[in-house]
């Protein structure tokens, strides 16, 4: 299983120097961003120059780009924002050539207005569904058009925010182009140890097949997240459930400071048991 980390844990003024950052860790993979150019996660244009120039930083550092971030809220309850997000979603798929890197990362997306991460009662609704529906349909659009897979990721706050749900969003949506990114911490915020554990062969069992990136993060007791290894998540049985899954995604890195690298990555390869 390879390491990998979120590019922008490192703040660098060049995109060469984000890369030599995460190469000094003996790490090779990343998670793209397109804020470690200095502009937002989705612009609303890529010049084909500088995508092809963050590719070409990358390889010549040995570097793989296993995604890039596209998230956007999906089901933001003001129609003219999903718009926005679908067609700075179709900019980013387009750079993905250049860029080296043939899967976008998106979140599932909230009927909170303001922050797309943060839980609404609305998300539970069947409007909330056809939307995300809708939404997902005009973007596998895209990845066709631009031959990229889609990573979706079941987040608590978010409108798919189980495994089951993702199960059912990969069933209705009958594409190969829309897979899964997996992250145990994000399928509860607070839970007893055998829920923990549960949850996470529930989640592999119901989406192993489709998972094309794992996550490393952790959560305290009090539900607030925290680097791995230094919450509650039970990372032995994560990762032994990880290795059994049918694909064998890179495991990424993120939720932690640049100063939290060095121990966070001792206390996953030596759970992995790497050198």
């Amino acid at each position: 299983m390879d390491l990998g980390i979120f590019a922008k844990t490192f703040e660098r003024p060049t995109v060469g120097g984000v890369f030599d950052a995460v190469r000094a860790h003996d790490l090779r993979v990343a998670q793209f961003n397109m804020s470690c150019v200095g502009g937002p996660s989705m612009p609303a244009s890529i010049p084909e120059e500088q995508a092809r120039a963050i590719g070409t930083a990358a390889a010549e550092r040995g570097l793989s780009l296993a995604a890039v971030s596209g998230t956007f809220n999906m089901i933001h309850p003001d129609p003219s924002v999903r718009e926005r997000g679908l067609r700075r979603l179709d900019v980013l798929a387009g750079a993905c050539d250049a860029l080296g890197t043939d899967v976008v990362t998106l979140c599932t997306g909230t009927r909170d207005p303001d922050d797309k991460w943060r839980r609404h009662p609305d998300n539970d609704t069947d409007a909330a569904w056809r939307d995300l529906r809708e939404s997902m349909e005009r973007a596998l659009e895209v990845a066709e058009a631009h031959d990229v897979t889609l990573a979706v990721e079941p987040e608590h706050a978010n409108v798919v925010d189980t495994a089951r749900k993702g199960a059912r969003l990969i069933e209705e949506m009958g594409s190969d182009r829309l897979k899964i990114v997996f992250d145990p911490a994000n399928l509860f915020e607070t839970a007893a140890p055998d829920e923990r554990r549960r949850r996470v062969e529930e989640g592999l069992a119901l989406l192993g097949e489709h998972v094309v990136l794992a996550h490393a993060k952790d959560r305290r007791a009090d539900g607030t997240f925290c680097p791995a290894g230094r919450g509650v998540l039970d990372y032995d049985h994560y990762l032994e459930q990880l290795r059994a899954a049918p694909t064998d995604p890179p495991l990424v890195l993120h939720g932690l400071t640049e100063d939290e690298v060095p121990d966070v990555l001792s206390f996953l390869r030596t759970r992995l048991g790497h050198d």
